[in-house]
């Protein structure tokens, strides 16, 4: 044993000031679900009340869902509007994602892309090894697109799409889809959901196209466990803490780290 003291003074910060610093809940309660054995600490689980964790690199959750502890990472929802091309900097000088990240303190950035034509849900985050993970075609983050069609989409277009269909770069099928009721298109046309994983480039368009149905409208409603919901195009919010808590247990669920940059926009 050390003749310093100081040497064996506890080091890193207790389990519970560091769920209550987080928003979890209060010390009290905190203690509790510590107690009932709730918490996990690079996954195991620490029932322990004296338990001291180093918050900048430690990787908590409760109940299975990942806890955010570094408050500097940002991650915001944006509804991005069509004619925005997915880039802080457009080289042709066309509208760009600087109009939503320029007005923040940190430097945010896009977690994937949509193509210009393509509106609905595009995440931006100052969080760069989240933002590496997520895009790439690797990872195979889940997406959901409504599809405005043309033409009368019939069931058994709905079954080649998830049966799969052989493009140029290869086959593809869809995780899920469904014909949305005709009241909500028009014009003889068809709305279309389609869920899918994949990354490649442009990929719910040339799965429609390939059915003979093009596309006229798409946005993407969903990525990851993160929905649009009813944010007006346009407008962009902060993510919850739930929804933060979803995104880096999803960030978490591997711990590979792709090497390859992503390419091209996803649909």
């Amino acid at each position: 044993m050390s003749d310093d003291p100081l040497d064996d003074a506890p080091t890193g910060v207790r389990l519970q000031k560091v769920l209550a610093a987080a928003g979890v809940a209060s010390r009290r309660v905190s203690e509790e679900m510590i107690g009932a054995g709730r918490v996990t600490v690079n996954g195991e689980v620490r029932d322990e009340l004296g338990t001291r964790i180093d918050p900048e690199n430690d990787l908590v959750s409760v109940d299975g869902v990942a806890i955010q502890l570094d408050v500097s990472k940002r991650y915001v929802l944006l509804n991005k509007p069509t004619g925005v091309v997915s880039s802080l900097k457009d080289e042709q000088g066309r509208p760009d994602l600087r109009r939503w990240t320029d007005t923040s303190e940190e430097r945010l950035f896009n977690v994937g892309r949509l193509d210009s034509e393509t509106s609905g849900l595009l995440l931006l985050t100052n969080d760069g090894d989240l933002a590496h993970k997520l895009a790439h075609p690797s990872f195979g983050v889940q997406k959901t697109y409504i599809a405005l069609v043309r033409g009368r989409v019939m069931p058994k277009t709905i079954a080649r799409l998830t049966a799969g269909i052989d493009l140029e770069d290869g086959p593809i099928a869809a995780d899920k889809a469904r014909l949305l009721p005709e009241s909500k298109a028009s014009g003889g046309n068809s709305l279309v959901e389609i869920t899918l994983h994949s990354g490649r480039n442009r990929i719910v368009r040339r799965m429609l196209d390939a059915v003979e149905h093009p596309v006229l409208e798409l946005v993407r409603r969903s990525f990851g466990p993160l929905q649009l919901g009813t944010l007006p195009v346009g407008e962009s919010r902060e993510l919850t803490k739930a929804e933060v808590g979803r995104l880096l247990t999803l960030f978490r669920s591997t711990s590979e780290m792709p090497d390859e940059e992503p390419a091209g926009d996803d649909a």
